[in-house]
């Protein structure tokens, strides 16, 4: 289903947007609170929202460390081709890969940057040298390990209307 573009959106549905972005486990009766609606109407707009494909989908954001992910690298991959079926094979093996976090294709020099998580070097290690760098079509990886994150904002901003 096609998303609306800007112009489509009221201030109503900014509001609710930013408020579900901010915290998506809010009620819908504080949601239609923070809008100025009431709670049915809200829920129409959330629901509608939901159905454009504005809002994707809902999640929790997790602390790595707690779960032992001591570090977080990015990668630098070059391809031997960019022909279309060697870029989507790539992109396939890393789809397979859970320690990929976020995979994005650039333009210039390096293809694709990919965020990395590990327990510890070691396991980045294994990981680098068994599944990454042997995938489809890789000639090259360039690797930087995260030393300390100052912002790590997740979503988009939500322009005013």
């Amino acid at each position: 289903m096609p998303v609306p573009g800007p112009a489509q959106l009221d201030t109503i549905d900014r509001t609710i947007l930013s408020a579900l972005q901010e915290d998506g486990r809010m009620t819908n009766v504080e949601l239609a609170r923070r809008a100025g609606l009431t709670a049915p109407p809200c829920l129409r707009r959330v629901r509608a929202l939901e159905e454009s494909g504005v809002i994707e989908s809902y999640h929790a954001k997790l602390n790595a460390s707690a779960l032992g992910y001591g570090i977080m690298v990015f990668a630098l991959v070059s391809l031997k081709s960019q022909a279309e079926d060697d870029l989507r094979a790539f992109e396939n093996h890393v789809a397979t890969l859970p320690e990929v976090r976020e995979c994005h294709m650039l333009n210039g020099e390096i293809d694709f940057i990919l965020k990395i998580v590990a327990h510890d070097l070691q396991a980045f290690q294994a990981f680098l040298t068994s599944q990454l760098t042997p995938a489809p079509n890789v000639a090259s990886v360039k690797t930087s390990l995260t030393i300390r994150t100052s912002k790590d904002s997740s979503g988009i901003p939500v322009d005013p209307a």
